[in-house]
């Protein structure tokens, strides 16, 4: 059965809703019904299979198509900027560690959802009153990551090109130092493989599984081999090229230990 994946803020959790006899595809608006009311989202995506839903929970199904006056009355840039400024002063006021991204609007404009960052837990019970009290609607705050303030205020990456999380990425993967290592990166410094979000980048994740099978090709560091009738060990490896370095031992007292570059596909061939 398929179902459609909706997503109401970018920062936001992505839903699964039941596209009833509704037709939809990736990038359409639609209005759906949440226990809080109704929404505007997007699809994200339409599914076939066993959807997420939890406890064997029938999934409240897509009411109907977003229509373009549907979009034109959700709040505009001027509104939300209104409804940010106020906020921002109530923070400042209560002196709470945390800065804030962005905000959301039901559809229904009974909700206001603003989302935030900051590096703990975060006690805003008054400020909630106060932005109730305010706004006349139920308020939300939700705390997000800064690789997903970079999603809603970034723009291109060192690349020159536009951030990935902006572009495409529905989902954030764990990047690890250890993907950074397999790719011979490291040395260029922390300033150099870290995006906007000052997080290690997401592209650091595309090429992982390729440099790992080409890794796995090389003889470990530590290797004692036969180079040409000269016996040394493997000190480096270069893993596009699929050579190492090989460290040979000086033959002659006075000699200098002598370090060259050996093709290994090449050197394999000589071999046979």
């Amino acid at each position: 059965m398929a179902y459609a994946q909706v997503q109401f803020a970018p920062w936001d959790k992505v839903y699964d809703f039941s596209l009833g006899k509704i037709e939809v595809r990736s990038g359409d608006f639609v209005i759906v019904e949440t226990e809080l009311g109704l929404e505007l989202g997007k699809v994200l995506a339409v599914v076939e299979g066993k959807n997420s839903a939890e406890n064997g929970k029938e999934l409240k199904s897509i009411i109907r198509q977003a229509t373009y006056d549907d979009i034109a009355q959700m709040p505009g840039p001027k509104k939300k900027e209104e409804a940010l400024n106020f906020c921002r002063s109530m923070i400042e006021r209560y002196e709470l560690p945390m800065k804030l991204v962005d905000v959301h609007f039901s559809f229904d404009g009974n909700k206001m959802n603003f989302a935030f960052i900051s590096d703990g837990r975060v006690d805003f019970r008054e400020l909630v009153k106060e932005l109730a009290a305010y706004f006349g609607v139920n308020i939300r705050l939700t705390q997000i990551g800064t690789r997903d303030e970079a999603k809603i205020t970034g723009d291109c990456g060192p690349c020159g090109k536009e951030l990935c999380c902006r572009k495409f990425l529905q989902e954030f993967s764990s990047i690890t130092s250890e993907m950074a290592e397999a790719q011979q990166v490291v040395h260029r410094g922390s300033d150099r493989i870290s995006g906007m979000c000052g997080r290690l980048m997401c592209c650091l994740s595309y090429e992982y599984e390729g440099y790992k099978e080409m890794a796995g090709k090389l003889p470990p560091l530590g290797t004692r081999v036969n180079v040409d009738g000269s016996r040394g060990v493997i000190v480096g490896h270069h893993v596009l090229e699929q050579s190492v370095d090989v460290k040979l031992n000086a033959d002659k007292e006075g000699e200098k230990d002598m370090i060259i570059k050996v093709d290994i596909n090449r050197h394999r061939k000589n071999k046979k």
